[in-house]
Parts: C-alpha cells; sequence; structure tokens
C-alpha cells in the first residue's frame, strides 16, 4: 500500500486567506463602569475574531475564551486594548477584533408621582487592533414623548415608544456612558411634544430635526472625535430615518 501524502503539513502554495475565524455569540457576565454607583455588573454577547495569515495552520477556538476568561470580566478601555492586544498575539494574528454588547441600566423617575424604575440601553463596544487599535461605542437610546398632564377626567393615553436613536462615537478621551445617554435625551425630550389640539395624530418633529439637533449638541463635546447618528421613527408598516456622521470640524451634513 502506498504512502498517504501528509496534506495537513503541505506548504500552501496558492496563497489562499481565511479572512476572519474566531467565536460568536458568546453570553459573559461583565462588570462595566457606571457614574452613579462605579460599576454595573451585566450580562454581554461577545464576539471575538482574529484576521489569520495565509501561512497559519488553524487555531483552537478554545483560546479565544481562555483570553477572556483572563479578564474576569471586568470591562474599561484598558482591559479591551489589552484583551485585543493579547488575542493578536497568542493568535498569531494580523488582526484582532472584539465585539461586546450589553444592556446598561439607569434609573429614570417618572410620571407626576416622580416613580423610580430602571430604563434599559442596548450598548455595543466595537474593538480592532492591527498596527493601531479602534474602538467605536454604539448606544441605542429609545425615544419616548413625554407624557401629556393629566387631565380632569381619566388618566393620560399611554405613547409607547416614538422611535429610536443609535449613536456610534469614537472619543479622545473617557466619557461616561451616562453623560452621553444625557446629551440625547435632553434633545428628544425637548423637540418631542404632545399635539396641542386632541384631532392632531401627528408630532411636529421629523427624523431629520431630531439628527440634526443630536449632531449640533455631540460635536461640541471636547472628548467626542468623530461620531454617527442614526435617528428612526418606528411607524406602523414602516419606518423613517434620517443618519449623519461627523469627524473634528468637517461639516456636517443629514443624509
Amino acid at each position: 500500500m502506498s504512502d498517504m501524502k501528509d496534506i495537513q503539513g503541505q506548504r500552501d502554495y496558492r496563497r489562499i486567506n481565511i479572512k476572519k475565524v474566531g467565536v460568536k455569540n458568546i453570553s459573559y457576565p461583565v462588570t462595566v463602569l457606571d457614574k452613579a454607583r462605579k460599576t454595573q455588573k451585566t450580562v454581554a454577547t461577545v464576539n471575538m475574531y482574529v484576521n489569520l495569515p495565509h501561512q497559519f495552520k488553524g487555531t483552537h477556538m478554545s483560546r479565544f475564551v481562555e483570553i477572556l476568561n483572563r479578564f474576569h470580566g471586568e470591562i474599561n478601555l484598558k482591559s479591551f486594548h489589552r484583551i485585543l492586544e493579547e488575542m493578536k498575539i497568542k493568535l498569531q494574528a494580523e488582526a484582532a477584533h472584539l465585539e461586546m454588547t450589553f444592556p446598561y441600566f439607569l434609573q429614570k423617575s417618572s410620571g407626576q408621582a416622580q416613580a423610580v424604575g430602571m430604563k434599559e440601553y442596548l450598548c455595543t463596544m466595537h474593538g480592532s487592533l492591527e498596527k493601531t487599535d479602534d474602538l467605536v461605542l454604539e448606544i441605542q437610546v429609545p425615544i419616548s414623548p413625554p407624557v401629556p398632564s393629566q387631565r380632569s377626567q381619566g388618566l393620560p393615553r399611554s405613547l409607547g415608544h416614538w422611535g429610536r436613536a443609535t449613536i456610534r462615537l469614537r472619543f479622545k478621551h473617557f466619557i461616561w456612558i451616562e453623560d452621553i445617554i444625557q446629551m440625547v435625551e435632553e434633545v428628544t425630550s425637548h423637540d418631542l411634544c404632545w399635539p396641542a389640539e386632541e384631532s392632531c395624530t401627528e408630532y411636529t418633529l421629523s427624523v431629520e430635526s431630531i439628527t440634526t439637533a443630536l449632531g449640533r449638541k455631540l460635536e461640541n463635546h471636547p472628548a467626542i472625535a468623530w461620531f454617527s447618528i442614526l435617528v428612526e421613527n418606528l411607524s406602523q408598516g414602516y419606518n423613517t430615518f434620517a443618519s449623519l456622521k461627523w469627524q473634528d470640524e468637517d461639516t456636517m451634513a443629514v443624509s
């Protein structure tokens, strides 16, 4: 019987690159920074992947989780960079990528009685490290009209969510998640108005006006180097949207 060729051990002359390899949808407990309470425990969905050179023969997927475990779920700007560094070095990768999506909770008061409840915001940290690192923070902020004042008869009607604003930004130095949320809600809570007449069924604002107002608000923050905004109105049967990108002193343009 003739000897079988060792295909796996042969040199690859075809230079076929696997662009990305990694693990997705890891459910992982993490601790993130909280301005009011110092830290907040939550659960993240984690994606970890690397770009491999063509000569690399493969990697054990368990090594991704091993790297993540070494940081014990403590997530901040420093640890995020160190995770990317370890992924790139340990896996001999050309570039490393890390995405963490997690619900972030803030105490909010609502209604005439100022009842305190928890409001949820979906956050994602997108990190990449090749020659330099790049970190983008994404926050989805629900947009809800303010509840109208209670009339003499009955309770005010429930308005639900008008839509959402998705903010993505790069920053020059640290900025609290709460501060970004507050900036967004300062704009949306003022621009959303209850119709003056009972027969009116539409709000006077538009996705364009909210997007422009948010852009003007965010461009004045000294910590922000770049941002994009997507404002969506979740209408019945269809959605309307407007988007905007800004960098340093570039002119903003709504699209």
